[in-house]
Parts: structure tokens; C-alpha cells; sequence
């Protein structure tokens, strides 16, 4: 008689247990066992719970192959559904074999399980394993596809509404749930402040203070109170939600009005705009990209957006100071250069509209396209073309943990046209127009992130924590990453001959990047290094580059002026007109004010199913070597955290957006 013993793990989450019948066959090489009932004394498959039991065969059944799990209903109880962790296995002969499950069962259901090293299609020797590969692939492939929704952006799910998402890919319960009631709470709040709904334009600046009693941080407060300030302006294009955009400039845009004389009293005495070019410290925002956009309609009339230029210099004081705005492409006399001598309110009214521009760029760019969207098709050729038992698989899929039914609701929800990002000044054509205009310049340089800043001269910038953390982050995730690789594909041919890793980022190529050459994305892999320069792009941007982008919008967004969706006045076109009156006049209404100022509370929360960057709570290596790699990541990932948390402590204004233990495994809000 052979003995098989086996661990069963149910998940530890809510309603993850059964009282339902669950029965086992093993497969070996010598073939299968009986189907076995696992059943003990008592209740079987409490949550939470790891429980054992021994299936006995006749004699042992050689090298083991497949585990088959089943779930059959109780007759006594109703249905409940079941999330089976994993399954290891002892065999007679000593092997202890991992059989990672991680998903939910119903009655009726039939999972066949891989165990043992994660293994590539090439390396798989036996004909029930390469027939269960191809199974599982073709089944995967009929579930999961590509749909070109908006011409011109990433090829995304077919699925329209997460009620039709399988089961296994869908939000967690409890994340679902405290979403539901951070909105409801907001929504009682603000119907109780009689706010609500209110069309009514704010009074006096000071009341949009109001909009969160209970909500606040350290960095929101700071920026209310030092949003004028042109050092604060300045440093927010370094360390702010958007750090992506400004470049190092050696020559001023044609179309740029800008004169020596209009900036040389806000530069070091004894200089000039040319040498402080030369020197590098003259810096620029460029909106072109915003020149002609269709925006949202309001009562009949166009709203208005900035497509023009700011002008930063980097003062010897290591300061980034805002030195001339323009707020259109054509220099005229209705588009002039707005200067920091100008009435205050003048000025203050320019930047605004540079960051009306920034915060629509932010969020259709850097946000939406750039991270969840491109995870999106990460993801979804994942599912398509990597079996569970792929090394790949295995490394990436906790990576895009409930990137799908995020990005769906973020669809259904925020771009819906009475959704927050619905009624910004772009509304939701105008983000798509945004996103179809800038996917062509979304290169390998672009997601990279040591390409990124070297191509933006940024090399060399002050107090640019952004640039500082995020370099360091890249190299832990990227030498995390290179021992992984080297592990499965000790050479360059051990890629080549992978036909599952070609046709993966074949289809990435081709549904996230359209096929266009000049992005400098690869078509397929020849090298090991290439492999591991585009697996850590993909694990950064799907995790601490998202986090630059989404967890610092209620810091610096919060406070409606600093960073306002919509504006509803056009750029001001003369000079000495305005006031603090007139900046009131251009600030959405109090209604659609609270939409946005709930819309970056709800994303930047934390809930609790948050899973920290490094963390892999679902066991999906069975050896030892791995297992190893990622505890190392873990403690350099630690050691990081520690930096920054000290660095941090010295700043009046904290840089927490790269910090691992704030930062999520995947794109899930």
C-alpha cells in the first residue's frame, strides 16, 4: 500500500470556507487513483484553516502529474462556494509537492492542478502534461480578448461590467465592500453640510476647507496652506502627482513669447535666460498636446484649457521657481506672457490653468494609460498565453491582482460622462483624445525609468526625490527580477525556444503598443537581458510608478485650487482684470467640486486587503531557490523603505510615493 498525504489551505477571507464535498484523484506517471471523498471527523474546510488527509492507493503511482479537485454539493446544506489555497503533497517516497490553487470552487466545478517546479512548454516531458497545457491555454484563450475600444489607445478586455468578470479575477469582498462605504459616508457628509449637488459657486477660499471634516494628511494640509507660493508651484513638477513632464530646456519653442527682459529680474543677478540655459538650469512644461482638444460642454459653451508653456529656473538656492507662463499655443496680444511681477491674482490665475492642464494630462496619460491600462494588456496576455505553471506566470500574475475590474469600474464610473473625470474640463472624449494623441510617444524610453530621466536631462536636478527613490526602486526590483530569470533561462537560447514567453509579448506588442516599431518595445526576446529589462519595466510600472501617480492625488489635488479638473472660465487674455473674485468665478461649483475632492479620496485609500510591494502571500514556487530570491527582495525592499523613512524625517514636505511599504503589489483602486 502507498500513502499520500495531503495539506489542504482554505483561504482566509470571508466566506472562503465550505461544508460542501470535495473529492481528489491523483495522477502519476503510473496512473490515476481512486476519486477519494476528502472528508475527517467533524467540519472540514474551515477558513483560514489547513487540514490534512491521506488518500491510500494500491501501490505508489509513480512521479506525480495532475491533481484533480472537485466540489460537489451537500445534500443536507445550501450551496457555499470554496477558495482552495493550495495543496501540498507528501508521496510515499519522501517528495513534499506544492499544488498552487488560488481560487474559488462552485458545485459541480473540476480544477486539474500542476505542482512541482514551474516549468516552460519545451521542458515538459509527458503527454498528459503537454495535453493539459494545451487545455488549459485554449480555455483561457475563449475566456480572455482583446477589444479596440477607442482607435488609437491599448486593445482592453472584452468584459463590459465586472458582474460578468470570472469569479477568480474579480475585487475581493471586503474591498468592494469599504469602497461602497468610504463613498457613502462621504456622500452623508457632504448632504449634511448641505453641499451636495449644489450648483452654487464658493465665496471665499477659505470655505473649500469644508469639503472633508474627518479626511485629511499631513502633505493635503500643507499644500492648502502654501499652494500660492511659486517655490511650492515649482517643486510640485519635481515631487508632486505629476513629476512626469517637465524637461530640461537648451532652447526656447518658436511659439514661446518669451524675451530676455521678461524673466532676467527673476533670475541671479549677472546673468542671462541663455547662459542659465546653457548652464542647464532653465526647465520647461510643454501643453502642446492640449492645442485643439474637444472639452466638455456646459450650458452651450466650450469649457477652455491650457496649451501652452511654463518656464521653471532652478535658483543657486536649489530652488525651481515658475519664471513665465503662457497659456496658449499662438503668441498674441490676447495671449500674453504672464510674469511672477504681475498682480498677484493674474499670476496665481495662470499657473491654475497650467495645472488644470497638468491634472487632465495626469490623469488620461500618466494615469489611466500609461499604468492601468498598459497592465491591462500585460495582464490579459498573461491569461492568454502563460499557463499556471510558467515561471513567468507565477512571478507576474500577483502583480496584476484586480487590475481588470478596477480598470472596468474606473471605465463604467469615473469616465462615465456624470463620473468625476466625466465632468473635468476635457470630459471623457477629450481624456480619450488625450491618451489616442500621446500613445504614439509612449516608447521603452518613456516607461523606463533611468531612460525616462536621462532623456529628460533631468540627471543632475536637486531635491528630486521622485528621480532619487524611483532609481533606487528600479535596481531592487530589477536585480530581483535578473535573478529570477537567470534561474529558469540560464541562457540566451532557453529564451529563444520559449514559444509561450514569444507569443506573450508578441500580443504586447501588438494590443498595448499597436505594433508600432519606433516604440522601441521588442517584438519578441532574443536575450536574456532583454527579458529582464521588460519584465522589471512591467512589475515597476505596475506597482511603485502607479503609486507616484494615484497615491499622491489626495495630497496635492484634495485642495480644489491647487488642483482643479475643471475650470470654468476661459484663460484670462489681459492683464490688471482680475481678482481674487474672478478666481472664485473660474473654480468649478460646489457640487462638482465634491465629486473630484471624493473621487482622489476614494482612490488613495487604504483598504485593508492592501498586499505591499514584495509581498507574495499566495505560495506559487515550489523551490528553494526562488523562494530565497524573493526573501532577498523583501529585505532590500525593507532596507529602501528605511532610507526614505529617514530621509523623509528631515523634510518639511515628505517623498512617500516610492516607499515599498506604501506602495501596492498591483493596480487595484
Amino acid at each position: 500500500m502507498a500513502k499520500y498525504k495531503l495539506e489542504v489551505t482554505t483561504g482566509n477571507m470571508k466566506n472562503g470556507g465550505t461544508w460542501d464535498r470535495i473529492y481528489i484523484t491523483l495522477t502519476g506517471s503510473k496512473g490515476p487513483s481512486e476519486r477519494t471523498e476528502l472528508n475527517n471527523f467533524g467540519i472540514n474546510f474551515n477558513t483560514g484553516a489547513t487540514e490534512t488527509y491521506m488518500i491510500t492507493t494500491k501501490l505508489s503511482l509513480g512521479r506525480l502529474l495532475l491533481l484533480k479537485v472537485e466540489k460537489n454539493p451537500n445534500v443536507i446544506l445550501p450551496e457555499n462556494m470554496w477558495f482552495c489555497s493550495k495543496i501540498v503533497v507528501t508521496t510515499p517516497e519522501g517528495d513534499v509537492i506544492l499544488f498552487p490553487c488560488y481560487r474559488w470552487m462552485s458545485n459541480g466545478e473540476v480544477v486539474e492542478l500542476r505542482g512541482g517546479r514551474a516549468m516552460k512548454a519545451h521542458e515538459d516531458n509527458h503527454p498528459l502534461l503537454n495535453e493539459h497545457r494545451k487545455n488549459e491555454m485554449m480555455l483561457r484563450k475563449n475566456i480572455y480578448g482583446f477589444e479596440n475600444i477607442v482607435d488609437g489607445i491599448p486593445h482592453l478586455t472584452t468584459f463590459k461590467d465586472i458582474s460578468d468578470l470570472p469569479v477568480n479575477i474579480r475585487m475581493s469582498q471586503s474591498k468592494e465592500s469599504e469602497m461602497m462605504s468610504v463613498q457613502i459616508w462621504m456622500i452623508l457628509e457632504f448632504l449634511l453640510k448641505g453641499m451636495f449637488g449644489s450648483t452654487k459657486k464658493w465665496e471665499n477660499i477659505d470655505d473649500i476647507k469644508n469639503i472633508f471634516w474627518r479626511k485629511t494628511s499631513e502633505i493635503s494640509e500643507y499644500v492648502t496652506d502654501h499652494w500660492k507660493e511659486d517655490e511650492f508651484y515649482g517643486f510640485q513638477f519635481l515631487n508632486g502627482a505629476n513629476p512626469n513632464v517637465i524637461v530640461r530646456c537648451s532652447e526656447l519653442p518658436p511659439n514661446f513669447a518669451v524675451t530676455e527682459e521678461m524673466v532676467q529680474p527673476f533670475l541671479e543677478e549677472g546673468t542671462t535666460l541663455q547662459k542659465e540655459m546653457e548652464k542647464g538650469n532653465i526647465f520647461l512644461c510643454d501643453q502642446t498636446i492640449m492645442d485643439g482638444v474637444p472639452t466638455r460642454v456646459i450650458d452651450g459653451k466650450p469649457m477652455q484649457v491650457s496649451s501652452g508653456f511654463c518656464l521653471l529656473y532652478m535658483t543657486p538656492e536649489s530652488k525651481l521657481m515658475p519664471i513665465a507662463i503662457q497659456l496658449g499655443q499662438l503668441p498674441s496680444e490676447t495671449n500674453p506672457i504672464f510674469l511672477p511681477s504681475d498682480s498677484e491674482t493674474d499670476w496665481l490665475l495662470a499657473k491654475m490653468f497650467i495645472r488644470n492642464a497638468d491634472f487632465n494630462q495626469l490623469q488620461a496619460i500618466h494615469h489611466l494609460k500609461n499604468s492601468h491600462y498598459l497592465a491591462e494588456v500585460y495582464n490579459i496576455s498573461t491569461l492568454r498565453n502563460l499557463p499556471e505553471i510558467h515561471p513567468l506566470y507565477k512571478l507576474l500574475i500577483p502583480h496584476f491582482r484586480h487590475n481588470i475590474p478596477s480598470n472596468i469600474n474606473g471605465r463604467n464610473l469615473l469616465l462615465a460622462p456624470t463620473g468625476p473625470l466625466g465632468l473635468s474640463s476635457l470630459g471623457p472624449d477629450g481624456l480619450m483624445e488625450i491618451m489616442r494623441r500621446a500613445h504614439p510617444g509612449t516608447t521603452y524610453t518613456t516607461l523606463c525609468l533611468p531612460d525616462n530621466i536621462a532623456a529628460r536631462g533631468l540627471e543632475s536636478v536637486p531635491n528630486f526625490y521622485y528621480r532619487d527613490d524611483g532609481l533606487k526602486l528600479w535596481d531592487v526590483i530589477h536585480s530581483f527580477v535578473k535573478a529570477m530569470m537567470e534561474y529558469y533561462y540560464p541562457s540566451d537560447e532557453e529564451v529563444c525556444k520559449d514559444s509561450e514567453l514569444q507569443a506573450w509579448i508578441s500580443e504586447i506588442f501588438t494590443h498595448g503598443f499597436l505594433g508600432n516599431k519606433e516604440s522601441g518595445i521588442p517584438e519578441n526576446f532574443s536575450t536574456v537581458e532583454e527579458l529582464i529589462k521588460f519584465i522589471t519595466m512591467v512589475i515597476f510600472n505596475s506597482s511603485g510608478q502607479h503609486a507616484t501617480t494615484n497615491h499622491s492625488q489626495f495630497d496635492y489635488l484634495s485642495w480644489l485650487p491647487n488642483g482643479p479638473l475643471l475650470l470654468v472660465q476661459p484663460p484670462p487674455t489681459t492683464k490688471g482684470r482680475s481678482s481674487m473674485k474672478t478666481v472664485l468665478e473660474t473654480l468649478p461649483p460646489i457640487g462638482d467640486s465634491l465629486w473630484f475632492s471624493a473621487m482622489v479620496a476614494t482612490i488613495t485609500n487604504k483598504y485593508t486587503d492592501f498586499v505591499p510591494l514584495g509581498s507574495y502571500p499566495d505560495e506559487q514556487f515550489d523551490e528553494l531557490v526562488p523562494k530565497q530570491i524573493i526573501k532577498g527582495f523583501q529585505v532590500e525592499l525593507k532596507h529602501l523603505s528605511e532610507t526614505i523613512d529617514a530621509r523623509n524625517s528631515q523634510l518639511e514636505v515628505p517623498y512617500n510615493y516610492f516607499n515599498p511599504s506604501q506602495i501596492e503589489n498591483s493596480i487595484n483602486v
